[in-house]
């Protein structure tokens, strides 16, 4: 018997308000603003968090054994709604990045990205 539920992911980020931007744009969500606290309401009823850290220091990806810095830590799995092009384009106009934009032509159902904060997340047909 489950003692829990899920409430929300929470990222760690200098800019709490920038991110909270970036996912609710990516994502289709809205912003709540407490002054505390930051969340995206998505329309499925999810929840991320985000919430201020100004030594946050962005993970390291890939991580590889013996690798500088901090591990990836955890990542987001995005299920993509359009094309690779699109979402692409808005990661990048939203100020994230491409880390490896290589779906081995089809054969990986995903490609990598980071948000402004260094975060890694995946795009793909999940």
């Amino acid at each position: 018997m489950a003692v829990a539920e899920m409430h929300s992911t929470v990222l760690d980020t200098p800019d709490p308000k920038g991110l909270a931007s970036f996912y609710a744009e990516l994502l289709g969500g809205r912003v709540d603003d407490t002054g505390q606290w930051l969340a995206v309401h998505l329309p499925d009823g999810q929840r991320l968090g985000f919430q201020h850290v100004a030594e946050h220091e962005p993970p390291v990806w890939p991580h590889w054994p013996g690798a500088e810095g901090d591990p990836q830590q955890t990542h987001l799995d995005l299920r993509l709604t359009g094309t690779y092009e699109e979402a692409e384009e808005l990661v990048r106009l939203l100020g994230g990045r491409v880390l490896d934009a290589d779906d081995d032509n089809g054969e990986r159902p995903y490609r990598v990205y980071a948000d402004p904060a260094g975060h890694p997340f995946c795009l793909g047909r999940f």
